[in-house]
C-alpha cells in the first residue's frame, strides 16, 4: 500500500520535484555487485522464450528451477544482496519434476507449465513455507491450504521458487515506515541503483523479477503497492478490478481496495499471470460484481491498441521534474503518433480530497479483515490486539527502526457498522462517481499519467519520501484495473506509466498498454549500480 500519501498531499504541492536532485545515498558497495555469475543466461526472456528452450530440449524444468535457485543464491543473498526473496520453497524442484514427467507424457496445462514464480509472504501456501506478511509476530505462520489464486497458479502447472519480502504489514503499520523493510526479512533493494527505495509495498516481488531470480511474480495492492514498485524496478504490473481476482487466503488491509496481481518483465507475461489468477472464488463476495467472466486476456493484446482512442493525462503530471516531464511528453508523442488522442484532464487534486477517508476506512477494515484472518488460521496471534502487544514485547527485534502507530489506531476502531467507517465509504463512493463522470463527459477509454517519481534513497530514520506522482490511486480507490508499464529513465532510475480505466475494463488497459510498450522499448535490464557517483 502507498501509504502516508494522504498525510502529505497538501504540503507536496507546494514543492518543486525539480529542487530534488539524483544525489548518492552513500552505500557502501557491495563486491561483485555488477557480476552476473550464473554461466547460464536466462535474463530477460519471457515465458514463451522459455517454453521454447525446454521444448527444444536444452533445458527441463528441472534444469530451469536450478538455474533461478542459483541466481537467488548469487544476486540475492549475497552481492549485491537484493533481499528479495524472504524463503525458499523446499518443494521446488520436485514441482518441477512432476512438470517435466507431465511434459513427457504430453500433458501441457498452459503457457505457465513448468515456469518458476515467486509470490509475495502475504498470501497463503498450504506447504512447508510460513506466511507471515513479513513480521516477526507471524513467525511460524504454516497454514493449511494455498490461497485460492494460488491454488489456480499450480493448476497452470507454476513451479512456486520461493515467497518474496516486502513493506511489513503492506505498509500498514507506521506512518513513517521504509518501503520493502520488515522485521523478518530485512530491506530489500532496488536492483538499479542499490541504495534507492524499490518502493513497496510488494518489494521482493518486483525486484526478483526485474533482477531476473524468476519468471513472474505475483504482488498485492491496496494503493499503489502494485504499481509503484512496478514503476520503480523497469516492470509491467497489472492491478485489477476489485472483483476480478479472489482475495481469499490473503493477509488483508482492505476489502474495499485490495487485490492481487501479476509483476512481469513484458505486458504479455503478466497477462498470462493474469489469465491463470482468474476465477470464480464464491469464499470472496467482491467476486460476485464480475459479470463479464473473460477467461483468455491475451487476445486483447493487440499492437495497434492505441489508434482511435482517447486519453486522459492529468494536467499537473506535465510540469513537476524535467527529467519525468521529457519523458512523459516523449510518450504522449509516440502515442499520439500511433493514433490516439490526449486530453488534458484534472483528476488528482480531487483524489487527494479523499485521502482522510481513504484511510480511515482501511483503518476499520484492517483490523476487522485481520482479526478475522488471525481466528481462522489458529497461529499463536489470534488477534490485532496480540500482535501489537507482541511487537511491544520484542521491540528491539521487531520495531528497530519505526514502531506501530497505524496497527494501535486501527485497533481502537469499532466495528464495521460504525457510523465513522459508513461515512468513510460513502464518501469515497463520491470519488468513483466523480471519475465516472469524467470517462463519460471527455469520452475517454482511459488516464494515465506517471506512475511515480525517481526512486529515493532508502532511510529507515524517516522512512519513504513520497513525491507529487501517483496516477494510480484513482484507481485503487474506486476499485478499477490499472495497469503500468515502463516509460523510460531519469538516470539510472526506471520510472512507470499507468493507465486505468472503469471497472472491468481490463482489455482496454491491456491494450493501451501493450501497444504503448511494443512502440517504446523502454524496459532494460538494472546493472546493481551501488550508488549513483556526483
Amino acid at each position: 500500500m502507498k501509504r502516508r500519501l494522504f498525510l502529505t498531499n497538501s504540503v507536496l504541492a507546494g514543492i518543486s520535484l525539480s529542487t530534488l536532485p539524483l544525489i548518492s545515498c552513500n552505500l557502501t558497495p557491495q563486491p561483485g555487485t555488477t557480476e552476473n555469475k550464473s554461466k547460464e543466461n536466462l535474463d530477460e526472456l519471457t515465458i514463451a522464450e522459455l517454453q521454447e528452450t525446454v521444448k527444444s530440449g536444452k533445458l527441463t524444468y528441472v534444469a530451469l528451477t536450478k538455474i533461478y535457485l542459483k541466481r537467488i543464491g548469487e544476486l540475492d543473498k549475497a552481492g549485491p544482496l537484493l533481499n528479495a526473496v524472504i524463503e525458499i520453497n523446499p518443494d521446488a524442484l520436485t514441482m518441477a519434476e512432476q512438470m517435466d514427467q507431465e511434459r513427457m507424457a504430453g500433458k501441457l496445462r498452459g503457457p505457465l507449465h513448468g515456469i518458476p514464480i515467486l509470490i509475495k509472504d502475504n498470501i497463503n501456501s498450504g506447504d512447508k513455507m510460513q506466511t507471515t506478511a513479513g513480521s516477526l509476530a507471524l513467525a511460524g505462520n504454516i497454514v493449511k491450504e494455498d490461497a485460492f489464486i494460488l491454488k489456480r497458479l499450480r493448476e497452470a502447472g507454476a513451479v512456486l521458487l520461493g515467497k518474496t519480502n516486502l513493506s511489513e504489514w503492506a505498509n500498514f503499520r507506521s506512518t513513517r515506515s521504509t518501503s520493502g523493510w520488515s522485521s523478518r526479512g530485512g530491506q530489500t533493494r532496488n536492483p538499479y541503483l542499490l541504495d534507492r527505495s524499490p518502493c513497496g509495498s510488494s518489494s521482493g516481488s518486483a525486484v526478483a523479477v526485474s533482477a531476473n531470480l524468476c519468471a513472474v511474480a505475483v504482488g498485492t495492492e491496496t494503493d499503489g503497492s502494485i504499481a509503484c514498485p512496478a514503476s520503480m524496478n523497469g516492470l509491467t504490473g497489472i492491478k485489477p478490478t476489485i472483483g476480478l481476482v479472489s482475495r481469499s487466503g490473503i493477509i488483508p488491509i482492505s476489502k474495499s481496495q485490495d487485490t492481487a496481481g501479476p509483476l512481469a518483465r513484458t505486458v504479455t507475461d503478466a497477462v498470462i499471470m493474469l489469465n491463470a489468477m482468474t476465477g470464480n472464488d464464491p469464499s470472496d463476495e467482491a467476486m460476485a460484481v464480475n459479470k463479464d467472466q473473460i477467461t483468455d486476456y491475451t487476445r486483447y493484446l493487440d499492437a495497434n491498441g492505441l489508434k482511435g482512442k482517447r486519453i486522459g493525462v492529468e494536467k499537473s503530471f506535465l510540469k513537476l521534474h524535467e527529467g519525468i516531464d521529457q519523458i512523459l511528453k516523449q510518450a504522449l508523442s509516440q502515442m499520439e503518433k500511433a493514433g490516439a488522442t490526449i486530453v488534458e484532464v484534472e483528476f488528482m487534486a480531487k483524489t487527494a480530497e479523499f485521502g482522510k477517508a481513504e484511510f480511515e476506512m482501511m483503518e476499520f477494515e484492517f483490523k476487522d479483515g485481520l482479526n478475522k484472518y488471525l481466528a481462522a488460521a489458529n497461529g499463536r496471534m489470534k488477534s490485532l490486539k496480540d500482535v501489537i502487544q507482541f511487537n511491544s514485547r520484542n521491540e528491539a527485534s521487531a520495531m528497530p527502526w519505526f514502531k506501530q502507530e497505524i496497527l494501535e489506531g486501527s485497533e481502537l476502531k469499532g466495528d464495521l457498522n460504525s457510523k465513522e467507517y459508513i461515512a468513510a465509504v460513502q464518501q469515497l463512493n463520491k470519488l468513483k462517481i466523480f471519475i465516472d463522470q469524467l470517462f463519460v463527459a471527455q469520452k475517454l477509454d482511459v488516464l494515465c499519467g506517471p506512475a511515480t517519481g525517481t526512486a529515493w534513497c532508502n532511510d529507515v530514520i524517516n522512512g519513504d519520501f513520497w513525491t507529487g506522482y501517483g496516477a494510480y490511486t484513482p484507481a485503487a480507490i474506486a476499485g478499477y484495473p490499472c495497469i503500468t508499464v515502463p516509460m523510460g529513465f531519469v538516470s539510472e532510475l526506471p520510472i512507470g506509466l499507468s493507465f486505468f480505466a472503469q471497472a472491468f475494463q481490463e482489455p482496454a488497459i491491456i491494450s493501451l498498454g501493450y501497444a504503448y510498450e511494443q512502440i517504446s522499448k523502454n524496459r532494460r535490464a538494472p546493472k546493481f549500480i551501488p550508488t549513483l557517483k556526483v
